[in-house]
């Protein structure tokens, strides 16, 4: 037994011995293969500096510094309209933003003239345009899965520099025709340090150098894209050259049509159902102006909190504020008719036509309508007998004066009377107001739609 027990220790640690070098070499091998991988694209990177020469000049100066301005060539694809604020006066676009110029400092010998692609990691160590958006709020590169920036270098040195970019912008809006109007944005670019001596910026291909996918919006048509070009000066630094991405905006009305105008004209016309119900329904009739009133307050309170605060009148608040008139005057159209209705009674209770122990507010107290069975009115007086004896004696006094007179003309009221007439009988305030008021919104509706049409 004690001749056996080192032989199995010996075996043991010759096993465990193997197993430890057998991992040191799994080890040493994988540690080797990386540092080859690593080395080998450290190998091509400095191959790529050597091939362009990056160590070799001052990147920080442009091409042809100290000569004429540099041409720098704008293209621009815009891939979408992402937003378009009206309280915030802005827009938010995404576009693919394309440089093209030419450094010979970065030109290589080349047997096929084939141009080399790279990535952002060169883009650092080499001169690009300063280009940036003019009254942007916010923008950035897109860096999904990696930074969406490519560089191509041609053996002659032309470059170009292709990035994907979303920029919100500012868009000064004029709300006076709105929802009926049509808004002009741009979206500016200019390069921040470079004025016009020292870097010149154009449209690659004149108009064409804006294209644009096939962009859908909500709320707007896109009637017009178009580019254009512009000088802008700064007081401490000079000119600068502007480059303009132009569109227009047609607003949809249809969506306005269903959320602001059909609900206003319903509540218009519901209020002038007050006009058909008996006057004495005192109970019917305020309920009912009452409903359209807070009905339209809020629509307006609802259009008005989607909108920035701006200091003139709007189309739409020219449209609610006038319909909200027509909904108001109706109940104060109630309120003339209730009163003179009650002077009318205190008129005739003074005469006699009503007895003195009728109440009238007792008589709506149940259901807020007027009943004439409560009234019992004294009959007409008899007629008196004619003073003129013998009808044919009439008869010839009325031809005399017929023929001595003339032609009898019928004498119009004045306007104190047409009032004084319309007071005494109130019921002619609901006639007149039933054709009054629709024919006034008729009128109101064909000069609004004929201005802002």
């Amino acid at each position: 037994m004690n001749l056996n027990q080192p032989l199995h220790k010996l075996s043991f640690l010759a096993v465990f011995h193997r197993f430890i070098m057998g991992l040191s070499l799994n080890y040493y091998t994988h540690t080797t293969h990386t540092l080859k991988r690593q080395d080998s694209t450290k190998t091509l990177l400095i191959k790529t500096e050597q091939l362009l020469r990056i160590e070799d000049h001052d990147f920080a100066l442009r091409p042809g510094f100290g000569g004429a301005a540099i041409p720098v060539g704008i293209d621009v694809q815009v891939e979408s309209i992402d937003s378009i604020s009206e309280v915030n006066m802005d827009f938010t676009m995404t576009l693919y933003l394309r440089h093209y110029w030419k450094d010979e400092r970065l030109s290589f010998p080349s047997h096929n003239n084939q141009s080399r692609t790279f990535d952002s990691r060169l883009v650092k160590k080499i001169w690009v345009p300063d280009v940036f958006f003019v009254h942007s709020k916010r923008s950035f590169i897109h860096d999904t899965t990696m930074e969406n920036i490519m560089l191509r270098v041609y053996p002659d040195g032309n470059i170009l520099y292709s990035v994907r970019v979303t920029v919100t912008a500012l868009c000064s809006m004029d709300f006076s025709s709105f929802p009926l109007d049509t808004q002009n944005c741009s979206l500016e670019l200019e390069s921040y340090a470079y004025n016009e001596n020292d870097l010149m910026l154009y449209w690659k291909n004149g108009n064409d150098s804006l294209r644009t996918d096939e962009i859908v919006l909500s709320q707007f048509f896109i009637d017009d894209f178009h580019a254009s070009n512009g000088l802008a000066f700064y007081s401490s630094t000079g000119w600068y050259n502007r480059l303009f991405i132009n569109f227009i905006l047609r607003r949809h009305i249809f969506f306005f049509m269903l959320q602001t105008y059909f609900p206003t004209m319903l509540m218009v016309v519901l209020s002038w159902v007050s006009f058909w119900i008996d006057r004495r329904a005192v109970p019917a009739r305020v309920s009912l102006g009452m409903t359209t009133v807070l009905t339209m307050s809020t629509i307006i309170t609802g259009v008005s909190s989607s909108m920035p605060q701006v200091s003139y009148v709007k189309a739409v608040d020219v449209y609610l504020w006038t319909s909200f008139l027509f909904v108001f005057l109706s109940v104060i159209e109630y309120a003339a008719v209730n009163y003179y209705t009650t002077l009318e009674e205190m008129r005739k209770m003074k005469r006699g036509k009503i007895p003195s122990t009728f109440n009238a507010s007792q008589a709506m107290a149940f259901d807020g309508c007027f009943h004439d069975n409560d009234i019992e009115l004294t009959p007409f007086p008899p007629l008196r007998p004619s003073l003129t004896p013998d009808p044919l004696i009439a008869a010839n006094q009325s031809s005399d004066s017929r023929s001595s007179g003339g032609t009898r003309l019928r004498r119009q009221r004045s306007l104190r009377e047409n009032v004084e007439l319309l007071v005494s009988n109130s019921n002619m305030i609901d006639s007149y107001s039933r054709l009054a008021f629709p024919m006034s919104y008729l009128l109101f509706n064909t000069i609004y739609w004929s201005m802002y049409c």
